[in-house]
């Protein structure tokens, strides 16, 4: 449907009014909430996503199509949530403790809200306790974990052992990413995937995601 088309051509241009405009005219046709952010929203992002990854477009780019998807959420959300609609799946994403670097976590959060994913950021310097906490009460499907330190590394063991010893580890999926952190560290602590940029990150929680029903 061409309106799709254009609200994604919008996202990706990072086109804020547009996006809220066509939104607004998509749902004056009486096109569904769901259909407008799968199609048209997410659609966009999709396309932001796979242009950051072949190095098409940079960071700041990546936050204007953000900006302009969240724009068009936001008018979308009460009606998704009057029609029960589900969010792809659940993720709780943090920098890890000592850690304060946040830019990388923030792209992926905003990636995996771009592929519909419901995003609980707990944003930098997140202790263990306070990602056990929020598994509990999220009941979450995967947890993201961040670090750009070398000394920090080692908190993302910790947290893992932490829903190991809580009985929560069997229930989400645990993906860690970051500067220093490799896939054979990934393996070494128990993690579920590494991710070496944002679009991959988002591609494995959507590969878990299917693994984890399956």
């Amino acid at each position: 449907m061409k309106i799709f088309e254009e609200i994604a051509d919008e996202v990706v241009k990072g086109n804020s009014s547009s996006v809220e405009e066509l939104t607004k005219k998509a749902l004056s046709q009486n096109i569904s909430a769901e259909e407008i952010l799968n199609n048209g929203l997410v659609g966009g992002m999709g396309i932001v996503s796979e242009k950051f990854k072949n190095n098409e477009i940079f960071i700041p780019e990546v936050l204007i199509s953000a900006k302009s998807m969240n724009t068009g959420l936001e008018i979308l959300k009460p009606l998704l949530a009057e029609a029960k609609v589900k969010p792809l799946g659940k993720v709780v994403i943090g920098t890890v403790k000592g850690d304060l670097h946040d830019i990388g976590k923030n792209i992926v959060a905003m990636l995996l809200k771009g592929a519909g994913f419901e995003v609980i950021d707990l944003g930098a310097d997140v202790p263990k306790e306070k990602f056990l906490e929020y598994v509990k009460k999220e009941r979450a499907d995967i947890v993201g974990m961040s670090a750009l330190l070398t000394t920090t590394m080692v908190s993302m063991k910790e947290t893992i052992q932490t829903l190991k010893d809580a009985g929560l580890r069997d229930n989400v999926k645990i993906i860690i990413g970051g500067a220093p952190v490799t896939e054979s560290y990934a393996v070494q602590i128990d993690a579920d995937g590494y991710a070496s940029d944002a679009a991959s990150a988002v591609d494995m929680s959507k590969k878990l995601l299917n693994n984890k029903e399956n």
